[in-house]
């Protein structure tokens, strides 16, 4: 699995960098401040490690996300059915939907993601 995971904190504030895009680093204190109760100091300190490991890139004081919100969620979520499920998708279906019902247009649409992501 890939190093893309982010500790709950971590991923907060990447949302926030997705949500932006591209935004300077003095309006990503002041969003982190008022959407997350971060410091300055504290918003910098995640800044620094992110970049170090190459989720962003902070260039002439402005942030920008190197890593897709998506990729990060792919890795998440195989982590999460690896660990709580034995790495079984039915597993995890059957759990997820548990006495629910779907319509018959989510049905669907699961079927057709289903038949995209089938081998042979």
């Amino acid at each position: 699995m890939e190093d893309l995971k982010l500790c709950d904190s971590e991923y907060r504030f990447m949302l926030l960098v997705w949500e932006v895009s591209s935004i300077k680093s003095g309006e990503l204190v002041k969003l982190s401040k008022e959407r997350l109760g971060w410091k300055k100091s504290t918003t910098y300190t995640v800044i620094k490690k992110l970049s170090e490991r190459g989720f962003l890139k902070n260039e002439d004081a402005v942030v920008t996300a190197l890593i897709p919100k998506e990729r990060c969620q792919a890795v998440e979520s195989d982590y999460f059915v690896e660990r709580t499920f034995g790495g079984s998708l039915p597993g995890f279906i059957a759990a997820f939907l548990g006495g629910k019902t779907i319509s018959e247009k989510e049905a669907e649409e699961i079927k057709k993601l289903i038949d995209s992501h089938r081998e042979g």
